[in-house]
């Protein structure tokens, strides 16, 4: 391991946060058979640490865990919920540097944008023990003077949580949140690339006090650990952030026991640029929506479509933008741009990229892999690309901005919903009635407007279409982890 990457990994060591173990029912545990997993830092290759390599045994026992936990954890009170998430909260700032060097050590992304990711990540934990306090139910008039009708909201049970590896932090706590705020336990399944962030965050939830069983981490054999968590039927829930098809095999999987499913799944985000855009809101803001995390989100400005009379120049102004863009280990100075995940990543991004070009369009920066080496690749940007290629219908997951003409704005509208997908979307313009005109014809979760970067805690996250179902985040995000109970009460007039 490089100097700087041992280092970190040596500190973290020491700090306790470098976890290699699941948890379940509070005890840190090896896998049953003493198999491991590597984890790697993609900015150099090498091994970080072994990590205990999980399967379907583990997670019945998570699972059981999980659920012995619920009966309890149920039924404290929501101001005893507020007061453990709030120490857990508390806790992930407290380590928010040394969370940060885990997620950039083990994920890539420059130190800077992971410093972010905890902020982030770890706003969803205060929201969710603020809005713990606040899960209300109605009194509904009745229909007969004898009966007194009331509406309760209660948790849905155990929850199965499998998370992706682009935010490791924050994709978990999104989902664990407000999970345990509504009364929920949880087993989480961490993506097998970026387990540590994790781990660290579960040794941060027991120091908070939340009892052992309420959080159970598993990892390692993701088919086996899904589907444990599909079969069982003590799992009444299952949440799930990562690609459209992998969505669809859990949703199947959930019919069989009719478990409740929300699902963050894939994205193709169109930003759309008019010609009345402000130019250098425009390129900061694609900017932002293309290049955070290598491009690496699910709200990724995955299409630039860009108006014929303001084409040229916005292309020449985000070349010369993302040019000086400084690619390299996230650890060092001024990095904007870190490696992809792995190589898998670099060689879909090299796929799209020969595809576009054998049907016209045109690299005018990068369009390679970095000298670096290893899964870095340059920013890149292609112009005069077109709805047939392959780079407008899936999703890259990497550093490449596509830029595509239109005339009018009913043709944006229409190239921007030429797509199954439905989660992020960008508009920039200067007229407030195009706008509201735009953002309402979207068939999108989620639309910033004069923006590139808008996911908060506060407000609600989710897609249209086969980009999910649900949101996560905001008080909508709450209703995700409860069931309605209906009471009715009758002969209220004797006594």
């Amino acid at each position: 391991m490089s100097m700087d990457a041992q280092s970190v990994a040596s500190q973290l060591n020491s700090s306790g946060l470098l976890r290699t173990q699941g948890l379940i029912g509070g005890k840190w545990s090896d896998a049953y058979d003493g198999k491991t997993i590597k984890v790697y830092n993609p900015a150099t290759g090498e091994s970080i640490v072994d990590v205990a390599c999980m399967g379907g045994r583990e997670t019945n026992d998570a699972i059981s865990a999980a659920y012995d936990a619920y009966g309890s954890w149920s039924k404290t009170t929501a101001a005893e919920r507020s007061k453990f998430l709030r120490k857990w909260y508390d806790l992930l700032m407290v380590h928010k540097e040394e969370l940060a060097q885990l997620i950039t050590l083990e994920q890539g992304k420059p130190l800077k944008e992971s410093v972010g990711e905890i902020n982030y990540g770890a706003g969803f934990i205060e929201f969710a023990a603020e809005e713990a306090k606040r899960i209300y139910g109605d009194i509904i008039p009745a229909p007969l003077s004898d009966r007194r009708l009331f509406v309760l909201k209660q948790p849905v049970g155990v929850v199965g949580a499998i998370t992706p590896w682009n935010f490791p932090l924050a994709m978990i706590t999104r989902k664990v949140g407000p999970a345990l705020a509504c009364g929920c336990t949880v087993v989480i399944k961490p993506s097998e690339l970026t387990p540590l962030t994790a781990l660290a965050a579960a040794e941060l939830s027991i120091q908070a006090g939340i009892p052992p069983g309420v959080v159970n981490v598993v990892m390692g054999n993701a088919p086996d650990i899904g589907d444990a968590l599909l079969a069982s039927p003590q799992v009444r829930k299952i949440t799930f952030t990562g690609s459209t098809a992998v969505g669809k095999k859990l949703m199947a999987g959930s019919a069989e026991t009719v478990k409740k499913v929300s699902l963050e799944l894939g994205g193709n985000a169109p930003c759309i640029v008019f010609d009345d855009a402000d130019l250098d809101v425009a390129v900061k803001g694609t900017l932002a929506a293309k290049f955070r995390n290598s491009g690496q989100t699910c709200v990724c400005a995955n299409r630039i479509i860009v108006q014929e009379g303001i084409y040229e120049k916005f292309a020449n102004a985000l070349r010369d933008t993302v040019q000086n863009m400084k690619v390299g280990d996230g650890f060092s100075e001024g990095v904007a741009q870190g490696p992809l995940i792995n190589e898998a990543a670099v060689k879909k991004v090299e796929s799209l990229i020969h595809d576009a070009t054998s049907k016209g369009a045109k690299v005018i920066l990068g369009g390679k892999r970095h000298s670096l080496g290893f899964t870095f690749y340059e920013p890149t940007v292609i112009s005069d690309v077109n709805s047939d290629m392959r780079i407008s219908r899936e999703e890259a997951f990497g550093p490449v901005a596509p830029l595509l003409r239109f005339k009018t704005e009913e043709d944006a509208i229409r190239i921007a919903n030429d797509t199954n997908a439905g989660l992020g979307s960008y508009i920039f313009t200067n007229s407030i009635q195009r706008s509201w005109r735009v953002a309402e014809a979207l068939e999108y979760g989620l639309v910033g407007v004069n923006e590139g970067v808008i996911s908060t805690e506060v407000a609600p996250f989710g897609g249209f279409k086969q980009s999910g179902l649900g949101r996560e985040g905001s008080k909508y995000g709450m209703d995700e982890y409860l069931e309605i109970k209906y009471v009715c009460l009758g002969n209220m007039h004797k006594a």
